[in-house]
Order: structure tokens, then C-alpha cells, then sequence
């Protein structure tokens, strides 16, 4: 499909096209036409034509959408006739940026078009539909309005005193702040597993040589992605697949055994496999449960003590010598005939949702959303302090307009005008 954009945009299209009747495009509706030749005037293409009229449509501007077959050299040559008629080549994401422009989204929205075009997978998909829809904007709104009317009561106090409008008491500035206060700290909590969402995350399967660590890996894979053979230290360098667990993606790592070097080829090896530990947002400790506890095991298990880790004791077909001591959470399977693989799925999902269900309503999915709503709690926070130490009103609302500067770049501007209002409706000043 090639789209254009603008005031000119119908009067391009119609160019090139050859509608039926000879009639011209209508608002609002899809034309079955021929795609014509700009100078020959020969039939290129047969084509679906759809033309949205200003300001219905998703830039606001005039917009004509031509469905073609696909053939790059078709459309090629449309952008081409297009270009030489007037039209230039769009930037990119310049027709979001334009809806945003133009007020038909705002910027949580214009950075969900993205998520959902980068989606991948449907519950990737889903988040990103209902932040498009505007679920985080529609759960700001109410938080800046409470903010706005914060605001408008104090600036009342201090500009109309003389119309008998009195200054608004501690205890009630306080109950306000700490009403605004808490849904924003459950947005800035959200980010944790909406980071996720957006993102994904490593996870690194590490272990001794012959835990089955890689046999572990095709399981969750669920294919023969690595090599697995009897003899240890057969996985000399990383291995990685992304995998989709409960709409999340997961990119797996299966690294070379920890154990002491035998050449330089698994020296490098394990080096790299120190470096994914590190790097790795959740690691899989595996064990064979069939043997004692080695050194290695007890200093892998050590280093990961403050990590968000799970524990893995493999082999649990061939029975258990040891259980280990250890207060990460610990899974039993077997990688061999797939026992208690379904268990670790679960558990992996645990550890990225932080031990709860995955949360409801708006996310916060990315670090400019985060940081925004991060500046208005602080600047709350500041309020709180500057109320407790009986600040004058007049520093108070500086603090006040810092967070609502912040919720203003979260999802649109709040004017001077917008306060005036709320402050006029709310008073009956000068009746």
C-alpha cells in the first residue's frame, strides 16, 4: 500500500488512477480502479483506491490510501509518478507525528502505534492495542485533573483572599497529595513488568559441565537448537533462541559449563558464559540432582544469592542424592523425558511478573514514561515536605507545577487557561 498525506494528496492520486464512470473519489469509501501510467497512460495495476477526507482520518489531513498488488517495481513506479507531481518521501514515522501534531494522539499513543508495529507477540500485541486505545492516557487524565484542582484551590487562596476565599488547610492539602500521589507510585510500579512487555528479557541457563543444561535449553525452545552429547564441555560458546513464554518474549542462553579450562577454545567459552550470568535479567541455576553437590555448584549457587534466579535440579528421573541449601526457589524436572518442565515455565514467569499476577490496566512501558511519572512522585514528595514544614503556599505550588509539568510531557500540555477555568467554575468569585 501506498499512502499519501496532505492537502494536494487527492488530487495526486486521481492522476494516476481510472475510476469507474469516470467519476472522482468519494470520502469514506473503497473503489475497485485501474492504476494508470502518468505520462503513457498504459494500465499498471488493478488496484483498491480509499480516500479519507480531512479531518477524518489518522493524520487529520486528507489521506488516500492505494491497495496494490505488491510488486516492488509497481510500487516503485507509483511512488515515483507520486514524487513527480508534487508529493515528497514521508520521514520516518512522520504520519504518527503529524496525528500527534494535529491532536489526534498523544504521545503514549504515537509510542504504541510503535510497540504494536514492533510486537512479537499477541500479548505484546494486546498491551500495545489498549495503550493505542489510550488506556495510560485515560488513567493520567484523572490524576492531572485532581492536580489542576489542587492548584486552582491554592492559587484561589493567594490571588482572590480579598473575595473572601480562605487559604486551604494543611490536613486537606495533605489528604489531596496522597490521593494524587497513589495511583501515580502504581504506575511507576508497573514499569517493572512493563519494561518486560516492551523489551523482553535475557535469561542464562548456567551450570557445571553435564547437567544438562543444554537439553534444558531445547526443551524450553522446544526443538533441537543445541548440541547435546554424553561426553561434558560440549557447548563451547553462547547459544541463544528468543521464546515466547505467556506472551512474553524470552531470549535463552545456554553457555558453556563452569568448571576449570582444559584448552583456550573453553576458556573463552566459559569467560563468555561468566559475562551472559552477568548480564542476564533472570538465571536458571542447573543442578544434577542424581550427584552430590560439587564446589562449583555451591559458588554458582553463592552468586546468584541476590540475583532473581531460579534453581533447576535436572535429572530428577535418575533420583536424588542431595537437595540444595539454597532460599532461591528450586524446581524439579528432567530435561531427558520432560517431567516437570511445564512447573519451570511457571515458575520462570513467577520470577518475571516479581511474584504476582501479571497487572491489570495501564503500563508503563518504557524509560520516558517512567522517568516522567518518576519526576511528578518526587516533586509530590517535595510538597508533602514543604506542607509538614509549613512552607508558604507560594513555594508549595512550585512543587506542584513540577509534577504537572511532568504529567504534561507524559501525555499532552496543561495551560494556564485550563487552571483559570477550574479556578472560575469552582469559585463564584465576584457574583
Amino acid at each position: 500500500m501506498v499512502r499519501l498525506s496532505g492537502s494536494e494528496a487527492r488530487a495526486i492520486a486521481e492522476a494516476m488512477l481510472r475510476l469507474p464512470g469516470g467519476r472522482d473519489l468519494e470520502a469514506n469509501r473503497a473503489v475497485f480502479c485501474e492504476l494508470v501510467d502518468t505520462v503513457t497512460r498504459d494500465r499498471i495495476d488493478e488496484i483498491v483506491v480509499t480516500y479519507f477526507a480531512a479531518p477524518h482520518s489518522y493524520t487529520t489531513d486528507d489521506v488516500v490510501e492505494l491497495s496494490c498488488h505488491g510488486s516492488p517495481v509497481v510500487l516503485a513506479r507509483v511512488v515515483e509518478m507520486a514524487v513527480a507531481r508534487g508529493a515528497r518521501m514521508a520521514a520516518p514515522g512522520e504520519f504518527t507525528q503529524r496525528a500527534f501534531l494535529h491532536g489526534r494522539l498523544d504521545l503514549t499513543q504515537a509510542e504504541a502505534v510503535r510497540d504494536l508495529i514492533d510486537a512479537e507477540s499477541l500479548y505484546q500485541a494486546k498491551v500495545a492495542a489498549r495503550q493505542l486505545h489510550g488506556e495510560l492516557s485515560h488513567t493520567v487524565q484523572p490524576i492531572k485533573r485532581a492536580l489542576v484542582e489542587l492548584i486552582a484551590c491554592l492559587e484561589a487562596g493567594l490571588d482572590f483572599a480579598e473575595d473572601e476565599v480562605s487559604e486551604m488547610p494543611a490536613a486537606e492539602i495533605v489528604s489531596a497529595l496522597a490521593s494524587i500521589a497513589e495511583p501515580l507510585h502504581k504506575l511507576e510500579a508497573s514499569f517493572a513488568f512493563g519494561r518486560v512487555v516492551h523489551a523482553g528479557l535475557t535469561l542464562a541457563i548456567v551450570g557445571r559441565p553435564n547437567v544438562g543444561k543444554s537439553s534444558l535449553f531445547n526443551r524450553l525452545v522446544e526443538r533441537e537448537r543445541a548440541i547435546v552429547t554424553a561426553a561434558p564441555g560440549t557447548t563451547r560458546d553462547l547459544v541463544t533462541e528468543t521464546v515466547t513464554l505467556g506472551g512474553l518474549p524470552v531470549r535463552l542462553v545456554d553457555t558453556a559449563g563452569m568448571r576449570v579450562a582444559l584448552d583456550e577454545a573453553e576458556a573463552i567459552g566459559i569467560r563468555k558464559s561468566m559475562e551472559a550470568l552477568a548480564d542476564a535479567d533472570l538465571v536458571l541455576v542447573v543442578l544434577d540432582s542424581s550427584a552430590p553437590l560439587s564446589d562449583v555448584d555451591r559458588e554458582l549457587l553463592n552468586d546468584v544469592r541476590e540475583r532473581v534466579a531460579v534453581v533447576v535440579a535436572n535429572k530428577c528421573d535418575l533420583g536424588e542424592a542431595s537437595a540444595p541449601a539454597t532460599q532461591l526457589p528450586v524446581v524439579r524436572c528432567s530435561a531427558l523425558n520432560g517431567d516437570g518442565i511445564p512447573v519451570l515455565r511457571e515458575e520462570i514467569l513467577h520470577c518475571i511478573r516479581g511474584g504476582t499476577a501479571a497487572p491489570e490496566g495501564a503500563l508503563v512501558t518504557n524509560l520516558r514514561q517512567q522517568q516522567t511519572v518518576h519526576v511528578a512522585v518526587e516533586a509530590l514528595q517535595a510538597a508533602n515536605i514543604s506542607v509538614a514544614n509549613r512552607v508558604p503556599h507560594e513555594m508549595l505550588l512550585l512543587d506542584l507545577y513540577t509534577a504537572l509539568r511532568s504529567l504534561d510531557e507524559l501525555t499532552g500540555a496543561t495551560t494556564t487557561d485550563d487552571i483559570l477555568d477550574v479556578i472560575f467554575s469552582t469559585f463564584c468569585i465576584g457574583k
